[in-house]
């Protein structure tokens, strides 16, 4: 019979090779302090951008690790709602959708409050409005009970489930969770990312209710990464990497649960799956960036609301060739009207003319700094 971790006499009294940590952990914070300060180089409107498209990931991947896929453009508008951002194209989003975004919104913005049960019960009721998780009625804004035996963490399809490892008693859960919550909410000699580490590690482990303690878990780890980084704008997305790298989330999770209290193992994958997060982060900014870096060279360009809406979906990346009746189309203007915006940007140098002739001659944007 396998003994988890839990079942350790001095559990939860974690250790850890600070040594064989260390480097890696400098390389994750000087990425962390890097991607930060290129983020408060930009505008407003370009920082407000990236945050959206870092929380949209962060909600979208962080459920699909539980197999749901939830509509982007609702969670993207449901975001933009709830951090009143003035973007065009919002949409109705469901309220389970709601409920996971609004989740997320409180772990982040509201990251310097202490983590409570209540807090922890309103999560819950916000992941599973109607009390059910798919077909299946559960306990909601509760600790889980021992009504349906213990507490098992599987993955894979029904039918071919693996079980990973199972989780403590339901009696021992008050004590349980009083423990882990003084812990987060108090005050340690600890790197704030290596606690980041510890708090998923340690919450998946209770597993304290019927459904949605993984996701619970990645909220609290995002919490103390706003804490970490000591803001509520959110930049990165773990969860997107985790879920490329869901076998070995698994696979590290279960050999940790049946190993020592020395969770080294756990931490070192934690920060390396960190490490690419924020790396794969600097690429998927790029078009941020580069919109960024056009709108520096734009700055004492003389451009009209029509210009600067046509040169945004180019910088968003526009499908197709991009003509004078597109133009006008898109712009809701004359043909006569789109030719002149065009003729305008040309002699300023920000468009150049592609192949074609007439009205089927296509526009582009003039390359800067080499790209």
């Amino acid at each position: 019979m396998a003994v988890y971790i839990h079942q350790h006499k001095d559990w939860p009294q974690f250790s850890w090779n600070d040594e064989q940590l260390t480097l890696l952990l400098a390389q994750v914070r000087h990425r962390q302090g890097r991607l930060t300060g290129r983020m408060e180089s930009l505008g407003f409107s370009l920082r407000e951008e990236a945050e959206l498209e870092a929380l949209t990931v962060e909600v979208v991947k962080s459920t699909e690790i539980e197999g749901e896929i939830l509509e982007t453009g609702q969670v993207r508008s449901s975001i933009a709602r709830r951090l009143g951002m003035d973007i065009g194209g919002l949409i109705p989003s469901d309220r389970n959708i709601d409920g996971v975004v609004e989740m997320m919104l409180d772990a982040t913005q509201n990251f310097e409050a202490p983590l409570t049960k209540e807090r922890l019960y309103n999560w819950h009721a916000a992941l599973f409005p109607i009390g059910r998780s798919g077909m299946y009625k559960i306990i909601v804004s509760a600790w889980r009970t021992a009504d349906k035996g213990p507490m098992q963490v599987v993955s894979g399809a029904m039918g071919r489930e693996r079980v990973h490892f199972e989780a403590p008693d339901a009696a021992l859960l008050d004590e349980e969770m009083d423990k882990f919550l003084v812990w987060f909410n108090g005050s340690q000699q600890i790197d704030p990312v290596l606690k980041a580490a510890i708090a998923h590690f340690w919450f998946i482990t209770i597993h304290p209710f019927d459904d949605g303690n993984g996701r619970i878990a990645r909220a609290i780890a995002d919490m103390q990464f706003a804490r970490a980084d000591g803001t509520k704008q959110r930049f990165y997305s773990m969860s997107e990497q985790i879920r490329l790298e869901r076998n070995g989330y698994y696979e590290i999770l279960e050999k940790t649960q049946k190993g020592s209290l020395d969770i080294t193992g756990w931490m070192e994958w934690f920060l390396h799956c960190l490490d690419r997060a924020l790396t794969a982060t600097e690429s998927s900014l790029a078009v941020i960036l580069r919109k960024a870096r056009y709108w520096e060279t734009f700055s004492t360009k003389t451009i009209n609301e029509r210009q600067r809406l046509i040169l945004n979906k180019l910088l968003d990346g526009f499908v197709g060739k991009l003509t004078s009746s597109k133009w006008a189309k898109i712009a809701k203007c004359s043909q006569d009207t789109a030719l002149r915006d065009i003729q305008s940007l040309l002699e300023q140098g920000i468009l150049v003319k592609g192949d074609g002739g007439g009205r089927s001659t296509g526009y582009g944007l003039r390359e800067i700094d080499g790209r």
